[in-house]
Order: C-alpha cells, then structure tokens, then sequence
C-alpha cells in the first residue's frame, strides 16, 4: 500500500538538512531502485523554486510499503530526523487516484 510522509522542518534547520541531505536522499534513491517511490521532495518555505536562505518548511514523500508500521519505521529512521531537521514526521496511508 501507499503512504503520505508530511515532515516539518524545525525552525532554523536549512544548515542541519543541507549536511543530511546525501544520507537522506541515498534512502530515497533505494526506495526508488526498488519501485517503491511515488514522489519525493522539499517544499520550500516562500514561493520560489529555489527559496535561498529561507530553505525548507518540511517534505512530502509518497512511497509504497508493506505496512502502516513500516511505513513509521522508515520515516523513523530517516537522516533528517537523525539530525534534528524535521520537528514532526506524520505518516498517513495514501490512496492515489490520478494519474492512472
């Protein structure tokens, strides 16, 4: 089944995520190896693909596992919670609908 990973950044973590960002983006790229990878990205903190030094307010990743718990379990371990990026990790399941 599919599931929702909506972080939150912690105020202030653009320097704490951008050292994390290799280790974090390594676990995308298994994920997408094995076909399991819906989406995956930032959303930045202003209205701008490339918002500088506003950096991040959180991510959103979409991505098939066996379970509710082991979609928990991976997000759990993910480097930007390691490193204090995210203040808040929900992990939701997720339907989708388009496109087919």
């Amino acid at each position: 089944m599919l599931y929702a990973i909506v972080a939150e950044d912690a105020p202030g973590s653009l320097t704490k995520r951008l050292a994390a960002r290799p280790a974090h983006l390594e676990r995308l790229k298994a994920l997408q190896d094995a076909g399991r990878l819906v989406l995956a990205g930032p959303m930045p903190a202003i209205d701008s693909p490339d918002p500088g030094p506003a950096g991040f307010s959180g991510s959103l990743i979409v991505a098939e596992f066996p379970s509710l718990a082991d979609a928990q379990a991976w997000a759990d371990a993910d480097p930007y919670v390691a490193a204090g990026v995210y203040a808040r990790v929900t992990v939701r399941p997720f339907k989708k609908v388009l496109p087919a």
